[in-house]
């Protein structure tokens, strides 16, 4: 990357104010401090992102994980919404993934194992009978490297961190390099841009694995959020959450939000996808294409909105089922549906259903996506 030299400044800056909790008011900073070393010695990093209007968001390079999103309410009181841990020590242990990125492959991939050019190959079984979010050692495990952390002369905070996941890891075949790009702009808009290449045919679904809470973390379920999901379809499911291939429509059934509706008001219908899940926890096929509005999430007692606009074809809505009183941050504990995932992403299990969008990379290919959370109140 070509560093311009008028960035010199803002990159001493930033790590003079290391250490610093207090981030000025008034304009777009990037302070970088000491996250501590995993168990294994490796120093990790916290970035601390703030634009002009006040709103933060927090991103180590331990998992690239998101660990803090603090936004203003209808009156203008900042909270954190988004759920995690206090300390690197937490983000180790957890196995929520809670503010990951998640990959080689997001999601669910049937018994571990897919064919690809004739070749077949076998993943690590780590959830039921299925492989999951890449395996028992994911992205989310390992520390990146930082390529650059700089605020851009339009007001942008941008931290980009990058993994190299070498042929053979997990089970999958190629070395794969995946860049992704956290950028906080003026609008309270968090973009994250995903970057892939690979030195021989593999295949990947990388994806954002925050857990929401517009309240507040902490503060409650989100059965009272209101959700609207721009999708007619869904991927049905199997009950080890694998899907069978086909994609019916949500019309007539609790998997309709293409209106918005409280994320609690069927979520207890007896209703076979429902009862599979434990809940909400299903991939669903976007209308249109391009980069556009998928999701928009609205909190009534914060008055905080919550859009969600992507280049992807699927957005998985998983509404916290398997939260189980997990102790969080600021001493708050999870209750089961205690946060919401919006996981923008391809289909799961579509290394196995020719009909899916594809997830093949071949060597010489970039793939590129890009997901924006964008926040408001009303």
């Amino acid at each position: 990357m070509n560093t311009p030299s008028w960035l010199g400044s803002v990159l001493l800056a930033a790590v003079t104010l290391a250490g610093c909790r207090t981030i000025p008011s008034g304009k777009t900073t990037i302070a970088v401090t000491s996250y501590g070393a995993t168990k294994s010695g490796v120093p990790v990093s916290l970035y601390h992102l703030r634009n002009a209007g006040g709103m933060e968001v927090e991103i180590t390079n331990y998992g690239a994980i998101v660990t803090a999103i603090k936004v203003p309410d209808r009156h203008g009181k900042i909270d954190d919404v988004a759920l995690g841990y206090d300390t690197l020590a937490g983000w180790e242990k957890g196995t929520s993934y809670f503010g990951a990125i998640v990959g080689r492959y997001g999601n669910r991939i049937a018994k571990g194992r897919f064919t690809l050019d004739g070749q077949t190959y076998q993943l690590p079984i780590n959830n039921g009978p299925n492989s999951l979010h890449g395996g028992k050692v994911g992205f989310n495990q390992h520390v990146w490297t930082t390529d650059a952390f700089l605020v851009e002369e339009n007001g942008n905070a941008v931290v980009k961190l990058s993994y190299v996941s070498k042929s053979g890891e997990q089970g999958y075949p190629g070395t794969l390099t995946t860049q992704v790009t956290y950028t906080l702009d003026p609008k309270n808009e968090l973009e994250i841009s995903y970057r892939l290449t690979t030195d021989a045919p593999t295949v990947a679904n990388v994806t954002s694995h925050t857990y929401f809470n517009l309240a507040g973390e902490g503060r409650g379920t989100i059965l009272g959020h209101e959700l609207q999901i721009k999708a007619a379809r869904y991927t049905v499911t199997d009950a080890t959450l694998i899907p069978t291939g086909a994609l019916p429509a949500v019309a007539g059934t609790p998997m309709d939000f293409r209106k918005p509706a409280a994320i609690g008001a069927r979520i207890g219908q007896k209703f076979q996808a429902l009862i599979d899940g434990g809940g909400y926890d299903h991939n669903y096929v976007l209308s249109g294409a391009g980069f556009r509005k998928a999701v928009e999430v609205f909190e009534p007692t914060s008055g905080r909105v919550m859009q969600v606009l992507t280049t992807e074809p699927g957005v998985q809505f998983y509404s916290g089922n398997f939260l189980a009183n997990e102790p969080g941050k600021n001493g708050h504990i999870y209750p089961c549906r205690g946060g919401f995932c919006l996981e923008p992403q391809h289909f799961p299990d579509s290394p196995n259903h020719p009909r899916f969008p594809t997830t093949v990379i071949r060597p010489g290919e970039i793939h590129t996506s890009k997901t924006v959370y964008k926040f408001s109140a009303r």
